[in-house]
């Protein structure tokens, strides 16, 4: 566990030393972001194809209704793969550019399990946590 006066250095706390991500792994990473990134293009191409063709008319207006919103949250669930595909493609980015796997905030290497876990991260397992009680604190505060 990581304790509070650990998060105070910007590298990882003893005995949390990681190693490089290895080129099968990053193979294998590659290879399930395409993936994902080919599912959400075929389900926005789906979404826009079933958007068009939908020329439903509807004498009650609660079927109108239901259909508003589900169509609404068809179109917030494609708005938010649309913020994927763009994480997808920065990280696709940066194994060209041989810098996967390296936190931008400490520079150390991110796990390879971490990167399995969330193949878009660009923050080590650390830096995300003291992130995130950093953001815990101002949203208190915030509340004050």
């Amino acid at each position: 566990m990581i304790t509070i006066e650990q998060m105070g250095s910007s590298k990882a706390p003893k005995g949390t030393t990681s190693r490089q991500v290895t080129l099968e792994e990053m193979a294998h990473i590659r290879s399930e972001l395409e993936r994902v990134l080919a599912d959400i293009y075929d389900k926005g191409r789906d979404t826009v194809r079933q958007a068009t063709s939908n020329s439903e008319q509807f004498a009650d207006p609660a079927d109108r209704a239901s259909s508003e919103e589900l169509n609404s949250i068809v179109f917030r669930l494609r708005d938010r793969e649309h913020k994927m595909i763009r994480k997808i493609r920065q990280a696709l980015k940066r194994m060209e550019n041989g810098e996967y796997g390296i936190c931008e905030d400490c520079g150390e290497h991110i796990t390879p399990a971490r990167l399995m876990a969330r193949p878009v991260t660009t923050l080590c397992l650390t830096c995300k946590t003291e992130q995130e009680i950093e953001e815990s604190l101002r949203q208190d505060r915030s509340t004050l």
